[in-house]
């Protein structure tokens, strides 16, 4: 399918996440997170669809430099897409209202004790994209061709998990892992008509803590 930046895409990928069967983590033990599926035009002049990720500044606590969705913990009474929206205008500036969201994916389980949930949005315009050096390196958009590709996708064994681990290629001899990988693979799935459930797929070891 064509993944063109375009009403008629958007359009087409709201039908999908509103009829998406979602799975919500169920248990009390992992805290709530949400990060965003920011779906924007790509940066090349070509038309297409992207995804936005990050890599986390160097200096972060937790996960320092590695490839993300923009998101966060939740603030106590904040709903997914709330904490969804306020981390990508506190990341990156964009500020989004509720009217670009499409839907909502299932919940990831992390290593390191969170329960993410994905957030698609459609986001118009990066003219307002202004990324705080305190979280982000860098913004990068990742076409939707690019992933659909099933060459992009691997899957590994590890001896420290029965677990298939997950490594995605974006281009430019990049490639990321779960949980970002699992959530962009559930995305990609989604946007090809597929349901395709991603809480199994196994996180690198550098990334359980």
């Amino acid at each position: 399918m064509t993944h063109a930046f375009t009403p008629a895409f958007r359009e087409i990928l709201l039908e999908r996440c509103r009829a998406f069967p979602r799975l919500a983590y169920e248990g009390a033990d992992l805290k709530r997170a949400a990060v965003v599926a920011a779906l924007a035009p790509a940066d090349d002049g070509s038309g297409q669809t992207a995804v936005i990720l990050t890599r986390r500044a160097m200096t972060l606590r937790a996960h320092g430099g590695q490839w993300a969705l923009p998101g966060g913990r939740c603030d106590p009474g904040e709903t997914l897409e709330e904490a969804a929206l306020r981390e990508l205008r506190e990341e990156l500036g964009l500020d989004a209202g509720p009217d670009t969201i499409l839907g909502v994916l299932d919940d990831y389980p992390t290593r390191s004790g969170y329960a993410i949930a994905p957030v698609v949005a459609w986001v118009e315009d990066l003219a307002a994209l202004n990324p705080s050096p305190e979280e982000v390196a860098s913004v990068h958009c990742i076409r939707l061709d690019i992933i659909a590709d099933d060459a992009s996708v691997a899957f590994e064994t590890i001896p420290e998990s029965p677990r298939p681990l997950i490594r995605l290629d974006i281009g430019g001899g990049h490639h990321i892992h779960a949980p970002t990988a699992a959530l962009v693979y559930q995305l990609r799935e989604l946007i090809a008509g597929r349901v395709t459930r991603v809480a199994e797929l196994e996180q690198p070891v550098f990334a359980w803590k």
